[in-house]
């Protein structure tokens, strides 16, 4: 059986009314080593529970990008 090391999830939310967002640009995260990466951020629009699903399914799909964890 492998050990799993210990991750960090990165995210932010933030609720507006629909159709107020004109524009959304990565996020930069300086990391321990001195490089940056970039956040892809996301936009979901729709009722509470459209909202809810949505981002549970995503969730969901972000790890089945990575089967090893």
């Amino acid at each position: 059986m492998r050990l799993m090391a210990n991750l960090t999830l990165v995210y932010g939310m933030r609720l507006l009314p629909e159709g107020e967002v004109t524009e959304i640009e990565n996020a930069t995260l300086k990391l321990a080593n001195g490089h940056q990466a970039q956040v892809t951020m996301h936009l979901i629009e729709g009722s509470r529970e459209e909202i809810e699903a949505q981002l549970k399914r995503s969730l969901d799909a972000f790890f089945d990008f990575y089967p090893e964890i």
